[in-house]
């Protein structure tokens, strides 16, 4: 006889509520992206469930509002959906996941402040240039890595030649810099950006956590983005 599922806490609940305009929302943002043969309802219905585990997961000591919180489930439970539904474009299914890679540096960046408020405005600026850097560095290297590998015709447009030179570049100069990084960080950065892997299943391959899988993603991403900026 199957087990049945326990019953949500009526708090868990109205957290859930609270934000299912955000599932909406996130639904019509990745359908426009993905803009083929796939329904606002199938996304609503993935987004659905990112939301509700969301709100099971949702710890306020983190200092995470939880609608961003929820952002960051609710739009990886649609990709998710989408990849395993075998209808994503490894391009498009990549471009994705490296906005959902900057979002995830943000959260560890409003977890950070929560914990150590700056002590000053110049502070507060400087830490707001580090996190800015370290987004876009989220964003590229979930844009081009594996690039190299993909096959011809895979994707809806190919690159330019001025892409690919620039991509091989970047591509060189961050495999230069993974060696320096902490041995357990440096993996998960291989497994998630350069072996397929989501950053959950990266972070479960080498034993870690989610929460501190995200926070070792965090910090790699932040050191990888001083080493570029200092090149």
């Amino acid at each position: 006889m199957p087990t049945e599922r326990p019953v949500d806490s009526p708090e868990v609940l109205a957290r859930f509520e609270s934000e299912l305009d955000l599932v909406d929302l996130l639904a019509r943002q990745v359908g426009r992206t993905v803009s083929f043969s796939v329904t606002l309802d199938d996304l609503r219905s993935f987004g659905r469930e990112g939301l509700l585990r969301a709100a099971q997961t949702f710890d306020e000591s983190r200092g995470v509002p939880f609608r961003r919180w929820a952002n960051l489930r609710v739009r990886g439970a649609m990709i998710d959906g989408l990849r395993q539904w075998g209808h994503l474009p490894r391009r498009m299914y990549r471009d994705l996941r490296a906005a959902e890679d900057a979002d995830n540096v943000l959260e560890q960046c409003d977890e950070e402040d929560s914990a150590r408020p700056a002590a000053s405005a110049d502070a507060a600026d400087n830490r707001l240039t580090q996190y800015m850097a370290g987004m876009a560095t989220a964003m590229a290297m979930g844009m081009v890595a594996s690039s190299s590998e993909e096959s011809a015709g895979i994707d809806d447009r190919a690159p330019s030649p001025e892409e690919l030179v620039g991509n091989a570049e970047l591509l060189d100069r961050i495999r230069a810099i993974l060696p320096t990084l902490p041995e357990k960080e440096r993996l998960l950065i291989e497994k998630h950006y350069f072996g397929d892997k989501t950053l959950d299943e990266a972070a479960a391959s080498l034993g870690l956590s989610k929460s501190w899988g995200s926070r070792l993603h965090a910090r790699a991403i932040e050191a990888i983005a001083r080493a570029l900026g200092a090149r």
